[in-house]
């Protein structure tokens, strides 16, 4: 029977339906000492699935296809490597993929709870396993291997494959420990302690936590930034949001048991230091110049993040595996706060030299980490408040008065930030007209365009994107690209994400009031396009010329997130097309590119280095036979020596512009671009 939402609003069907959620939703039956549900669980179950249909941007209506990818979402939460479940135990619960989302409307949690209750008894049997195991003498020389790719396998079939998985689960944990230089007893008491806290860890987990993971299993089945925040959540969110504390400056994740850098803030202390990347783990931490480092593998992000952040002006050391893999870098890392000085648009004047024609260029080459504004300062009126726009546009009338003869625009760390600073600052670059379109959940879509006549700058624009360039920054990238107002070069394209979320208090939602904490639905409600009418969504913004790069190969796109919105387009808005890419241009510089790369040393090293990363990343299983093990880590410690000293040149300390092969490499097209386009009477210099 179909429902309409008349003259008592959807503010009454809610509180209607958390009203029968309490009368009627049945409780998870659970053994003594195995947690169950809170009657509050089950009434924010039910308000989460009536909110998701009518609030996220693809109006989806929580269904058979959601409850099943829910279902896998769950499981992966608790199990991702598939060494506690019993194949049997997943036959059962598949028995339920089609149920899940009934339940969740009802606010019935009895399945969520079953599938958590049998998952602690496994993590208590796997863990008197891994301590007989622990005791035993292990055979380094057998032909064994593990497997790495947990899509590879499924789960064991019963008690003998179980252990078997963990024997050499634990084999392969010793000869990691051993590479660090631990071994004997040193090491088996490590990962005593480890599996141990793990198991503990996890027999602490508070409802409010089992809700999280099965409600952002739920909504992550619409998109992977639609995420459920428990009550406890969004107070550390909140708390966040009030203070300003002090850290390394770097965005975090679990994965798989492991701590993963997810983004690099600018500004911030890994920023400056220059050595922890996106993509690396972080394996242990320590407090001070020296002393004992804490093993933090199988640790709650919360914990590690805690341990992580600290007063201003003291250090951290991180134990770190680049990119996961090889030897534990130790970084020492002095804590502080992110200062908008040290996020803002720097610029530089360079001199350059072509290598075909001899003949000298000015470049002006502007740094931009971040599309900032200071929000405070701005809401008060104050004439010299800091943004993003107002910065490069004082850069770029510094240009013009050095006579520069092209710009360069670098986006390559640019993860995004404000909306309204990336439409003002692409109208630096065009006179007007459309920079996105953002569709709506209820299917409107709505343009938002550069209105100030006129330009702070008319000549050459090269714009320098990477896989990281996220966001605002495809925003930029991709009006110059559809307006042919400028080159794009940098990665085969940029990160992808063309979506906008916000943040729904439910108490709020329901009650209309905050007072009572019923935690955080972050939904995704709205999607970018650009004004050709592409979505950025997956694909990003293509570069017109693309330079061999190790990022354009890791995971750390868009399209890498398990049920990402899909790409797709609407109308496009008329705008101007500038004459500023002519296609024999365009031709010239891909050619003499190509070209110079083919024959540069740094950039064929650099090549093998990415075929070395994606052989790596294709390995579904892994040999445990010692010598094999530790000659394919020389490897990899091999080609991460290589890597860092491709990272120490480009580490900008208080340089604005590092010259080493591949920022020459962005120069040499910025001057054959601009005088490609001077050659055609296409360029001015301002």
């Amino acid at each position: 029977m179909p429902v309409h939402v008349g003259r008592f609003g959807f503010r009454s069907l809610l509180l209607m339906a958390v009203a029968a959620a309490m009368l009627s939703c049945p409780l998870a039956s659970q053994a003594e000492g195995l947690p169950g549900p809170t009657a509050k669980d089950s009434q924010v179950a039910k308000i989460v699935s009536l909110l998701l249909p009518r609030r996220h941007i693809s109006r989806s209506e929580v269904d058979d296809e959601a409850s099943k990818r829910a279902l896998g979402l769950y499981l992966k939460s608790l199990d991702p490597m598939k060494l506690y479940f019993y194949q049997s135990d997943y036959d059962e619960f598949t028995e339920y993929q089609t149920l899940l989302d009934d339940h969740v409307k009802k606010g019935d949690l009895s399945i969520t709870y079953k599938i958590f209750n049998r998952f602690l008894e496994r993590v208590d049997e796997r863990l008197k396993t891994i301590e007989e195991l622990l005791d035993q003498e292990h055979d380094f020389q057998r032909e064994e291997s593990i497997v790495i790719d947990p899509e590879a396998t499924r789960y064991p079939l019963d008690a003998d494959e179980a252990r078997d998985r963990w024997r050499r689960q634990i084999k392969y944990n010793l000869l990691d420990l051993k590479d660090e230089g631990k071994e004997g007893e040193e090491a088996t008491e490590q990962l005593r302690r480890r599996y141990n806290r793990y198991a503990r860890r996890w027999h602490q987990t508070e409802t409010d936590d089992i809700l999280e993971l099965f409600l952002t299993s739920i909504t992550s089945s619409y998109d992977p930034h639609t995420t459920y925040m428990s009550p406890s959540s969004l107070e550390d969110f909140e708390m966040l949001m009030r203070l300003s504390l002090d850290g390394i400056g770097a965005a975090l994740r679990e994965k798989d048991g492991y701590t993963e850098v997810t983004n690099i803030i600018p500004g911030g202390a890994a920023a400056k230091h220059g050595k922890l990347k996106e993509g690396d783990v972080i394996v242990s931490v320590g407090q001070g110049e020296e002393g004992e480092m804490t093993d933090i593998v199988e640790m709650p992000l919360k914990q590690v993040v805690g341990m992580i952040r600290g007063k201003a002006g003291t250090t951290v050391r991180l134990g770190v595996k680049p990119k996961g893999v090889g030897d534990v870098q130790v970084l020492k890392i002095v804590r502080a706060k992110v200062q908008l000085e040290d996020s803002a648009a720097r610029g530089e004047v360079l001199e350059h030299t072509s290598e075909e024609t001899g003949k000298d260029m000015k470049i002006g080459y502007i740094s931009l980490p971040s599309f900032y504004m200071d929000m405070e300062a701005a809401r008060q009126n104050r004439r010299d408040y800091r943004s993003s726009t107002r910065d490069v546009r004082r850069i770029l009338d510094r240009f013009k008065e050095d006579n520069v003869e092209c710009v360069v625009l670098d986006l390559s760390k640019n993860g995004g930030g404000s909306l309204t600073e990336a439409i003002s600052l692409t109208g630096l670059f065009i006179d007007e007209g459309t920079v996105v379109q953002v569709k709506n959940s209820d299917g409107t879509v709505d343009q938002y365009d550069d209105e100030e006549r006129g330009v702070a700058w008319d000549g050459p624009l090269v714009v320098v994107t990477s896989q990281f360039s996220a966001s605002a920054s495809e925003i930029l990238a991709g009006a110059i690209r559809d307006y042919r107002r400028g080159l794009i070069v940098g990665d085969e394209k940029t990160h992808g994400k063309g979506t906008v979320q916000t943040l729904m208090d439910l108490a709020r939602e329901l009650l209309g009031t905050n007072r009572e904490n019923y935690g955080a639905l972050k939904v995704t409600l709205q999607q970018f396009y650009l004004p050709d009418g592409d979505s950025t969504q997956k694909e990003g913004v293509p570069a017109d010329v693309v330079l061999p790069s190790l990022t354009t190969y890791m995971d750390v796109g868009e399209d890498d997130l398990e049920y990402a919105l899909e790409h797709d387009r609407v109308p496009k808005a008329e705008h101007r097309v500038y004459d500023m890419l002519p296609p024999d241009v365009l031709g010239v510089v891909r050619a003499r590119s190509t070209e110079r790369v083919a024959e540069n040393e740094e950039f064929l090293a650099l090549q093998r280095r990415i075929d070395s990363y994606r052989r790596q990343k294709e390995e579904k299983f892994l040999s445990l036979v010692e010598s094999e093990f530790f000659e394919r880590r020389k490897e990899l410690d091999a080609d991460e020596e290589e890597e860092k000293e491709v990272i120490d040149q480009q580490t900008p300390d208080d340089e604005v512009f590092r010259r080493y092969f591949y920022n020459e490499e962005v120069l040499n097209i910025a001057h054959d671009y601009a005088a490609g386009l001077q050659q055609q009477n296409l360029a001015r210099a301002g």
